[in-house]
């Protein structure tokens, strides 16, 4: 099953049927991308850009909510790590925990603007 994108109407497969292979690149792809939103969040305007079009992808692909929570954490725990090696203090890490809020109040945004799209993949 495919499903149209939310921003710009292109078809997407659903995350759940994609093949293991194309789900593993498909999730290191958002790592990625949710990698380039924290390190801009709070210095690049184009920040609200990328956010709109990474829960586009993940709206569209239908990622389960808890797995854009664990591409979060998985990060800030790589960040944790190297701050820790570098003799940094973490504390700078809290503030990124704005960033993951802002993604999921989009993504509860286009769920609640879109529930016909949601319940239909159900």
């Amino acid at each position: 099953m495919e499903r149209i994108s939310y921003q710009n109407g292109q078809k997407q497969a659903v995350f759940q049927q994609m093949p293991l292979e194309k789900q593993n690149n498909f999730l290191q792809e958002l790592k990625q991308d949710y990698q380039q939103i924290v390190l801009s969040y709070f210095t690049n305007s184009g920040a609200r850009i990328e956010i709109e079009q990474f829960t586009d992808k993940v709206f569209s692909s239908n990622l389960p909510v808890p797995q854009v929570i664990q591409i979060h954490v998985e990060l800030i725990d790589d960040f944790s790590k190297q701050l820790k090696l570098e003799g940094r203090s973490e504390e700078i890490l809290l503030d990124y925990r704005l960033t993951l809020i802002e993604i999921l109040a989009h993504l509860c945004e286009m769920y609640r603007c879109h529930p016909s799209n949601y319940s239909a993949t159900k």
